[in-house]
């Protein structure tokens, strides 16, 4: 996904990678019905006798597909081309659609993982991960996370292997 096998170092193993959740992409789905469905609108009551009515359109075409793009199609790739890839070395994040920006967090660096949820999120099985480390950005606050007690306990377990001297995950 955001880390190629061919980049791990040598004992590292990679052991979760994943997207942020879906919950991000339901606002982006229904500008995407509600657009088709305004766009599908214009064009039907567009009067076919009318002078400029190819004009009209031709503009709805125009002005419904910058709308998807803006609201559906550019949320869909940041969120595709977001990953998290936890490894028995680090915890790497990777964001950016045509610029592309990644932090990683050695797992021996970790000194707290904290995680919070909403009513919904704990529904959802989502949350907001907080990962302080020993770097120079102190915190990182990563949102929408899925399955977020299972990352949770992934991380904190690798954390204290790396803190035993079990850096392999082993």
């Amino acid at each position: 996904m955001t880390l190629p096998d061919h980049h791990l170092t040598q004992g590292e193993r990679r052991v979760r990678s994943f997207h942020p959740h879906w919950k991000r992409l339901v606002v982006p789905f229904i500008a995407l019905i509600l657009i088709a469905a305004a766009v599908g609108a214009a064009l039907y009551f567009i009067p076919a006798d009318w002078e400029y009515a190819s004009y009209a359109r031709i503009a709805a075409g125009v002005i419904g597909l910058a709308l998807l793009t803006i609201w559906s199609f550019v949320p869909y790739l940041q969120w595709k081309n977001t990953g998290y890839v936890l490894t028995t070395h680090r915890f790497s994040i990777s964001t950016g659609v045509l610029n592309k920006s990644t932090d990683e967090i050695p797992i021996a660096k970790v000194n707290t993982v904290s995680s919070d949820q909403t009513f919904p999120e704990r529904l959802l099985g989502c949350g907001t991960l907080t990962v302080e480390s020993a770097s120079d950005r102190g915190e990182i606050v990563l949102r929408d996370i899925p399955r977020i007690q299972d990352v949770r306990t992934e991380l904190f377990r690798l954390v204290e292997d790396a803190a035993d001297g079990e850096i392999d995950g082993r």
